[in-house]
């Protein structure tokens, strides 16, 4: 800010008018050069300095305004004029505190950049999203891809040569197991790893699902060990928490779902048979929907029953049949259908 005093001074000339000062006039010092107060004003516009403020540029000086409409650029985020400290990045000017990687918000300015995809990132992101453009993994600890399996541990991904086994201290891979602190803290920052070696001579079951170790309720089912949590219907995905689950081929189902891919349908309501099933014909039946289909009385185990165009008829409405119907019957059936309760 330039200094205005009084003074009486011979031989000093303005800077700009060139012309003498009068006794005692105020004038303007500024870096050694005197201005009358009214010759001290913007090249631009012409005004006189608020609060004497101004800008300096290839010798002229400019108030503010002026100064950023003519020199001063846009930053790229905020849109406002950058003074001061001006970043060039991504073919835009910044404000050191408006650019940021466009993943985590850090700013960049001292921090460094990676341009990925037209987008500034940080080196951790530019990691992060170049290993999901590969469909694979980003070590939580380097921001190295990993190739193949990664090593979890405290719900991150790392290269297993990170860490060493809790026990033995050889070098770990994808294939360790993380448990509980054996001081017994809750959290997840206080878990260990083991080397599978290790970890089998600790007696923990490991689940069939995510084959973590399971350290606290078990389920033990078609032969493996699960979390209650991951012991799901392979159809719904719902836990079971308990309740009764049906097998069929290595995998369990709830009891809807079993019955509706593998359960019968009962031939006269067509709705899959909870319960005991009745089967006769080579079709099944709810055991209270099988029954004559000539007087529609409910047959039973007891009841003795023929088949007449692949429907079951009761002894009494057989008998009433023609005799030939009865003998061409019999000749296309050697043996009276057996009936089964399944």
């Amino acid at each position: 800010m330039p200094g205005i005093f009084d003074m009486s001074l011979e031989n000093m000339f303005c800077k700009r008018c060139e012309e003498g000062f009068e006794p005692s006039e105020k004038i303007v010092n500024t870096n050694g050069e005197l201005w009358h107060t009214q010759c001290f004003v913007c090249a631009q516009c012409f005004r006189v300095f608020q609060d004497g403020i101004f800008y300096e540029f290839e010798g002229r000086k400019y108030c503010e305004h002026d100064f950023q409409v003519l020199f001063a650029p846009c930053c790229g985020k905020c849109g406002e004029f950058v003074i001061g400290r001006v970043i060039k990045a991504m073919g835009a000017s910044w404000h050191a505190d408006c650019f940021g990687c466009a993943d985590c918000g850090t700013l960049l300015a001292d921090a460094g950049f990676v341009r990925y995809l037209g987008r500034a990132l940080c080196h951790t992101c530019n990691a992060r999203a170049r290993a999901a453009q590969l469909n694979t993994y980003m070590c939580h600890k380097c921001h190295g891809i990993i190739d193949g399996e990664p090593l979890r541990f405290r719900g991150e991904v790392y290269h297993g040569y990170h860490f060493t086994c809790t026990t033995c201290n050889v070098e770990l891979d994808h294939t360790a197991r993380e448990v509980k602190s054996r001081a017994g803290y809750a959290s997840n920052d206080m878990n260990e790893l083991y080397c599978l070696r290790c970890h089998d001579k600790m007696g923990i079951p490991i689940c069939g699902a995510c084959r973590r170790p399971i350290e606290e309720r078990v389920v033990t089912a078609l032969g493996k060990h699960w979390h209650v949590e991951h012991f799901v219907c392979a159809k719904c995905e719902k836990p079971f928490h308990g309740h009764r689950h049906y097998e069929k081929k290595g995998l369990a189902y709830c009891e809807t779902h079993y019955h509706l891919l593998f359960g019968n349908l009962c031939f006269v309501c067509n709705q899959v048979i909870v319960g005991d099933v009745f089967t006769a014909l080579n079709k099944a039946w709810c055991v209270h929907h099988f029954a004559c289909t000539i007087c529609d009385n409910k047959l039973n185990l007891k009841t003795k029953f023929y088949e007449c165009d692949e429907k079951p008829v009761c002894k009494r409405c057989y008998e009433r049949f023609p005799n030939e119907l009865r003998r061409r019957l019999r000749r296309a059936h050697e043996n009276t259908p057996k009936k089964s309760v399944s």
